[in-house]
């Protein structure tokens, strides 16, 4: 069997799309519980570390059960079923499956007018192109990351106001926007356009 590095590179995603959002919503819950802990009137000695071993020993009783598919896809449904642990896993879930799974939510990058007397362009990606569920029309999801944290903004922006980029390196343009311009672009062979002609 011949091993490529596409055919490592999809085990290694994959393996982050299993391991991010458990590993994730664990330290969530285990953050809350502290965070309960700490309300006490008293402490209780020895109850973090308590926690810690019992979540370990945990782990390692879920990650045996992993031999097979069906095993996590059962486990998986167990977490959705249990409040809020359910809603931590899948926002989880979904932000790493935007980034590296099959259908990449930011791949399309944009430039947004945000102020048309000022001139005032914003870059993003859009995350969301059909909003009908919400009876939204004419608008689609623009993700706005911001620079130096990683968080973001979602705005609902006309179509009308949206620029399409020719530059193919979302990850480099993702990277240039969180740093706040400080991170250099790569110049890609689909960048040929002066700034103002992709504006026209």
């Amino acid at each position: 069997m011949k091993v490529t590095f596409a055919t490592i590179a999809t085990y290694f995603f994959r393996g982050l799309l299993i391991t991010v959002p458990l590993a994730g919503t664990i330290y969530v819950v285990i953050s809350f519980l502290e965070w309960m802990d700490s309300l006490l009137p008293f402490r209780t000695l020895g109850v973090g570390i308590i926690v810690i071993l019992v979540s370990l020993t945990f782990i390692g009783y879920l990650t045996s059960l992993f031999i097979a598919r069906s095993l996590f896809e059962w486990f998986e449904r167990l977490l959705l079923r249990l409040p809020m642990v359910g809603l931590i896993y899948t926002s989880i879930k979904d932000l790493m499956a935007a980034f590296v799974g099959e259908e990449k939510k930011f791949s399309k990058s944009v430039l947004v007018k945000l102020n048309a007397e000022n001139e005032i362009y914003r870059l993003g990606f859009i995350t969301a192109e059909d909003l009908s569920l919400l009876k939204i029309n004419n608008l689609v999801g623009v993700y706005f990351p911001h620079s130096y944290n990683i968080s973001g903004n979602l705005y609902l922006v006309a179509a009308k106001n949206i620029t399409p980029i020719d530059y193919d390196n979302s990850a480099d343009l993702m990277k240039f926007i969180a740093s706040g311009g400080v991170s250099e672009l790569l110049v890609t062979e689909n960048k040929d356009k002066e700034f103002g002609e992709n504006l026209l």
